[in-house]
Protein backbone atom coordinates (compact mmCIF):
# COMPACT_ATOMS: atom_id res chain seq x y z
CA UNK A 1 0.00 0.00 0.00
CA UNK A 2 1.12 3.33 -0.82
CA UNK A 3 1.31 6.08 2.12
CA UNK A 4 1.82 9.01 0.19
CA UNK A 5 1.06 9.53 -4.06
CA UNK A 6 1.37 12.71 -5.92
CA UNK A 7 0.13 12.51 -9.87
CA UNK A 8 0.48 15.08 -11.86
CA UNK A 9 1.28 17.86 -9.39
CA UNK A 10 1.61 21.23 -10.40
CA UNK A 11 2.75 24.44 -8.34
CA UNK A 12 2.58 28.35 -9.96
CA UNK A 13 3.40 31.43 -8.54
CA UNK A 14 1.63 33.59 -10.89
CA UNK A 15 2.56 33.15 -14.14
CA UNK A 16 5.27 30.92 -13.19
CA UNK A 17 5.49 27.24 -13.03
CA UNK A 18 7.74 26.06 -10.31
CA UNK A 19 6.58 22.38 -10.11
CA UNK A 20 5.84 20.99 -13.56
CA UNK A 21 3.43 18.18 -13.03
CA UNK A 22 5.49 15.63 -11.18
CA UNK A 23 4.75 12.15 -9.96
CA UNK A 24 6.68 10.63 -6.79
CA UNK A 25 5.05 7.65 -4.55
CA UNK A 26 6.38 6.63 -1.12
CA UNK A 27 5.18 3.35 0.76
CA UNK A 28 5.45 3.07 4.43
CA UNK A 29 8.42 2.80 6.46
CA UNK A 30 10.45 4.46 3.43
CA UNK A 31 13.25 6.79 4.02
CA UNK A 32 13.30 8.89 0.76
CA UNK A 33 14.73 11.88 -0.48
CA UNK A 34 14.56 14.47 -3.29
CA UNK A 35 17.61 16.03 -4.35
CA UNK A 36 18.39 18.94 -6.78
CA UNK A 37 20.13 22.34 -6.97
CA UNK A 38 18.03 25.60 -5.44
CA UNK A 39 15.24 26.55 -7.53
CA UNK A 40 14.81 22.95 -8.57
CA UNK A 41 11.28 23.24 -6.83
CA UNK A 42 11.86 21.19 -3.96
CA UNK A 43 10.57 23.02 -1.24
CA UNK A 44 7.45 23.82 -3.21
CA UNK A 45 7.27 20.14 -3.50
CA UNK A 46 6.94 19.74 -0.36
CA UNK A 47 4.32 22.75 0.87
CA UNK A 48 2.07 21.37 -2.00
CA UNK A 49 1.73 17.70 -0.17
CA UNK A 50 1.62 19.27 3.35
CA UNK A 51 -0.98 21.29 1.52
CA UNK A 52 0.84 25.03 2.55
CA UNK A 53 0.87 25.85 -1.39
CA UNK A 54 -2.02 25.64 -3.69
CA UNK A 55 -1.83 23.23 -6.80
CA UNK A 56 -3.01 21.50 -9.15
CA UNK A 57 -3.25 17.28 -9.87
CA UNK A 58 -3.85 14.84 -7.29
CA UNK A 59 -2.63 13.81 -3.98
CA UNK A 60 -3.49 10.80 -1.87
CA UNK A 61 -2.48 10.24 1.95
CA UNK A 62 -3.12 7.14 3.00
CA UNK A 63 -5.57 6.29 0.43
CA UNK A 64 -7.53 9.53 1.02
CA UNK A 65 -7.46 12.97 -1.56
CA UNK A 66 -6.15 15.34 0.15
CA UNK A 67 -5.79 18.17 -2.07
CA UNK A 68 -8.61 19.94 -0.88
CA UNK A 69 -7.84 19.58 2.64
CA UNK A 70 -6.60 22.45 4.70
CA UNK A 71 -2.85 21.98 6.59
CA UNK A 72 -3.95 21.58 9.81
CA UNK A 73 -6.08 18.94 9.19
CA UNK A 74 -3.26 16.71 7.93
CA UNK A 75 -1.72 16.67 11.10
CA UNK A 76 -4.25 14.77 12.77
CA UNK A 77 -4.09 12.29 9.90
CA UNK A 78 -0.06 11.93 10.73
CA UNK A 79 1.37 13.98 8.26
CA UNK A 80 3.99 16.42 9.39
CA UNK A 81 6.65 19.04 8.01
CA UNK A 82 9.93 20.15 9.28
CA UNK A 83 10.35 23.54 6.88
CA UNK A 84 13.35 24.57 5.65
CA UNK A 85 14.67 27.36 7.92
CA UNK A 86 13.40 25.60 10.90
CA UNK A 87 10.65 27.87 11.92
CA UNK A 88 10.82 27.76 15.99
CA UNK A 89 9.00 29.80 17.68
CA UNK A 90 11.60 31.83 19.00
CA UNK A 91 10.08 33.89 22.30
CA UNK A 92 8.44 30.63 23.28
CA UNK A 93 10.49 28.22 25.57
CA UNK A 94 11.82 24.80 24.15
CA UNK A 95 8.87 23.09 26.46
CA UNK A 96 6.04 25.46 24.86
CA UNK A 97 7.38 24.77 21.49
CA UNK A 98 6.72 21.64 21.84
CA UNK A 99 3.73 21.40 23.29
CA UNK A 100 2.72 23.21 20.49
CA UNK A 101 3.94 20.17 18.51
CA UNK A 102 0.66 18.59 20.31
CA UNK A 103 -2.02 21.40 19.62
CA UNK A 104 -4.86 19.43 18.10
CA UNK A 105 -3.92 16.25 20.82
CA UNK A 106 -6.51 15.62 23.68
CA UNK A 107 -5.48 12.22 25.00
CA UNK A 108 -3.24 10.98 28.01
CA UNK A 109 -0.44 10.10 26.10
CA UNK A 110 1.08 13.84 25.73
CA UNK A 111 3.16 13.76 28.39
CA UNK A 112 4.83 10.28 27.53
CA UNK A 113 5.52 11.11 24.07
CA UNK A 114 7.21 14.60 25.78
CA UNK A 115 9.39 11.89 27.73
CA UNK A 116 10.26 10.43 24.42
CA UNK A 117 11.11 12.89 22.06
CA UNK A 118 13.73 14.46 25.28
CA UNK A 119 15.08 10.58 25.30
CA UNK A 120 15.91 10.78 21.59
CA UNK A 121 16.59 14.61 21.93
CA UNK A 122 18.74 14.80 25.26
CA UNK A 123 19.52 18.25 24.29
CA UNK A 124 16.22 19.56 24.52
CA UNK A 125 15.77 18.21 28.00
CA UNK A 126 18.40 20.29 29.04
CA UNK A 127 16.93 23.10 27.39
CA UNK A 128 13.70 22.84 27.58
CA UNK A 129 13.17 26.56 29.81
CA UNK A 130 15.70 28.17 27.33
CA UNK A 131 13.83 30.53 24.71
CA UNK A 132 14.07 28.85 21.29
CA UNK A 133 15.29 31.83 19.20
CA UNK A 134 18.64 31.66 21.85
CA UNK A 135 19.64 28.19 20.55
CA UNK A 136 21.91 27.21 18.40
CA UNK A 137 21.13 26.71 14.74
CA UNK A 138 21.57 22.75 15.39
CA UNK A 139 19.24 23.39 17.87
CA UNK A 140 16.78 24.96 16.92
CA UNK A 141 16.93 22.19 13.92
CA UNK A 142 16.22 19.31 16.77
CA UNK A 143 13.88 21.69 17.90
CA UNK A 144 11.82 21.60 14.76
CA UNK A 145 11.78 18.05 14.68
CA UNK A 146 10.79 17.30 18.17
CA UNK A 147 8.03 19.60 17.25
CA UNK A 148 6.98 17.70 14.80
CA UNK A 149 7.14 14.69 16.90
CA UNK A 150 4.55 15.45 19.40
CA UNK A 151 2.08 15.56 16.74
CA UNK A 152 2.77 11.34 16.09
CA UNK A 153 3.90 11.91 12.62
CA UNK A 154 3.17 8.73 10.71
CA UNK A 155 5.22 10.55 7.45
CA UNK A 156 7.68 13.50 8.34
CA UNK A 157 8.43 15.87 5.69
CA UNK A 158 11.66 17.21 6.07
CA UNK A 159 13.23 20.14 4.02
CA UNK A 160 16.97 21.15 4.35
CA UNK A 161 17.74 19.63 8.00
CA UNK A 162 20.78 20.05 7.48
CA UNK A 163 21.41 23.88 6.06
CA UNK A 164 23.28 26.27 7.99
CA UNK A 165 24.91 24.15 10.28
CA UNK A 166 27.91 23.31 11.32
CA UNK A 167 29.26 19.74 10.16
CA UNK A 168 29.63 17.68 13.56
CA UNK A 169 26.04 19.07 13.69
CA UNK A 170 24.72 17.69 10.75
CA UNK A 171 26.04 14.42 11.53
CA UNK A 172 24.40 14.64 15.03
CA UNK A 173 20.85 15.74 13.25
CA UNK A 174 21.32 12.77 10.48
CA UNK A 175 21.54 10.41 13.42
CA UNK A 176 18.38 11.33 14.75
CA UNK A 177 16.73 10.89 11.63
CA UNK A 178 17.84 7.84 11.10
CA UNK A 179 16.62 7.11 14.93
CA UNK A 180 13.04 8.17 13.84
CA UNK A 181 13.09 5.99 10.46
CA UNK A 182 13.78 3.12 12.38
CA UNK A 183 10.57 3.90 14.98
CA UNK A 184 8.48 3.33 11.77
CA UNK A 185 8.59 7.06 10.70
CA UNK A 186 8.00 7.54 6.71
CA UNK A 187 10.64 10.03 5.65
CA UNK A 188 10.24 12.25 2.46
CA UNK A 189 13.59 14.04 2.76
CA UNK A 190 14.59 17.13 0.74
CA UNK A 191 18.24 17.88 0.98
CA UNK A 192 21.12 19.98 -0.76
CA UNK A 193 23.70 17.10 0.10
CA UNK A 194 23.11 14.61 -2.06
CA UNK A 195 25.89 12.60 -0.96
CA UNK A 196 24.41 12.13 2.56
CA UNK A 197 21.33 12.31 1.69
CA UNK A 198 21.87 9.28 -0.88
CA UNK A 199 23.33 7.32 2.02
CA UNK A 200 20.73 7.24 4.50
CA UNK A 201 17.33 6.81 2.41
CA UNK A 202 16.69 3.62 0.54
CA UNK A 203 15.55 5.47 -2.73
CA UNK A 204 15.26 9.08 -4.07
CA UNK A 205 14.22 11.43 -6.97
CA UNK A 206 16.01 14.20 -8.86
CA UNK A 207 14.42 17.31 -9.72
CA UNK A 208 15.81 19.57 -12.57
CA UNK A 209 13.57 23.11 -12.93
CA UNK A 210 10.45 21.53 -11.72
CA UNK A 211 10.93 18.23 -12.93
CA UNK A 212 11.52 14.62 -11.58
CA UNK A 213 14.35 13.76 -14.51
CA UNK A 214 15.93 10.54 -12.64
CA UNK A 215 14.15 8.17 -10.03
CA UNK A 216 15.94 4.86 -9.01
CA UNK A 217 17.13 2.91 -5.51
CA UNK A 218 19.58 5.48 -3.41
CA UNK A 219 22.41 3.28 -4.45
CA UNK A 220 22.22 3.54 -8.25
CA UNK A 221 21.33 7.00 -8.27
CA UNK A 222 24.91 7.22 -6.65
CA UNK A 223 26.62 5.66 -9.19
CA UNK A 224 24.82 7.69 -12.12
CA UNK A 225 27.45 9.53 -13.95
CA UNK A 226 24.87 12.28 -14.14
CA UNK A 227 24.29 12.83 -10.31
CA UNK A 228 28.21 12.25 -9.99
CA UNK A 229 28.70 15.09 -12.36
CA UNK A 230 25.97 17.40 -10.67
CA UNK A 231 25.33 16.95 -7.54
CA UNK A 232 28.27 14.76 -5.98
CA UNK A 233 30.94 16.68 -6.80
CA UNK A 234 33.07 14.22 -9.30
Amino acid sequence: MVLLEALNLEVRYGGISAVKGISLAIEPGEMVCLIGANGAGKTSTLKALARLLPSSGEIYYGGEHIEKLPAHALISRGLALVPEGRGVFARLSVAENLDMGAYHRNDKDIESDLQRVFQLLPRLKERQHQLAGTLSGGEQQMLAIGRALMGRPKLLLLDEPSMGLAPLMVHKVFEVIRDIAAQGVTILLVEQNARLALEVCSRGYVMESGQITIADKAEALAADPRVRAAYLGE
